[in-house]
């Protein structure tokens, strides 16, 4: 069985912000393949379903994101499962907005909820990490990715997160190149309008003007032979 955890924080103050893509990944992957309603357990909120044909487990530890490795650890020794059963989605701040990276272990890069998996766990689990992108100060890291996202954002986040959601028995299956590669198609930026086609070669060719013919001179009057035109 694989178990996909969503990072975040618990309660509706902190339900749009830039830290619980997690819990919105979590949340799009239970609406896309029908898992069943979200009960408590595990100190956490958990559903159950399938995908590609396995059986998997969301998590959305309510601890708050500092001890998301209490509730993450708690589910992973009820079922006898190692953190090679795990995959965990959470922001990336050294990440642009709407990139996505994927690899097994790693450091937590200043994550709270993923130094306390670590610490519950071990690094070696999978981890998809979402870039919600930084500031830029050092100063303001707290308040970006404890704030909102901003209406614009959805242009990048909503297809983003519809992607995972929709490709995510790709993740069960252990395909993670396959997993990502879709993820780049559903995210790429659209091709701008193409520039109006220039003319063929031939259509180039044709004179834009009928040609003046000559007056007077030898040419004006083989012309006038040949058109039967006298004058």
């Amino acid at each position: 069985m694989l178990v996909i955890a969503g990072l975040g924080n618990p309660g509706a103050e902190y339900r749009h912000h830039r830290h619980n893509i997690g819990f919105m990944a979590a949340d799009a992957i239970a609406r896309r393949h029908s898992f069943s309603p979200w009960t408590k357990k595990f100190q956490a909120l958990v559903c159950e379903g399938r995908l590609g044909g396995d059986k998997a487990l969301l998590i959305k530890p309510q601890t708050f994101m500092n001890l998301s490795g209490q509730s993450v650890g708690e589910a992973l020794r009820f079922y006898k499962l190692g953190p090679g059963n795990l995959v965990v989605l959470y922001d990336e701040l050294d990440l642009a907005p709407g990139k996505v990276r994927l690899k097994t272990g790693g450091g937590a890069g200043g994550h709270n909820g993923i130094r306390s998996l670590d610490a519950h766990l071990g690094p070696d689990y999978r981890r998809v990490r979402i870039g919600i992108g930084h500031p830029g100060d050092k100063a303001r890291v707290t308040g970006h990715v404890l704030g909102d996202f901003a209406k614009s954002d959805a242009e990048w986040r909503d297809p983003l997160i519809d992607a995972i959601a929709e490709h995510a028995d790709l993740l069960a299956g252990g395909d993670d190149s396959g997993f990502m590669n879709k993820i780049a198609l559903a995210t790429r930026p659209e091709k701008s309008a193409k520039e109006p086609k220039g003319e063929s070669h031939i259509r180039q060719a044709r004179p834009k003007d009928a040609p003046k013919l000559p007056d007077t001179g030898p040419m004006a009057a083989m012309l006038r032979k040949l058109f039967g035109k006298g004058e």
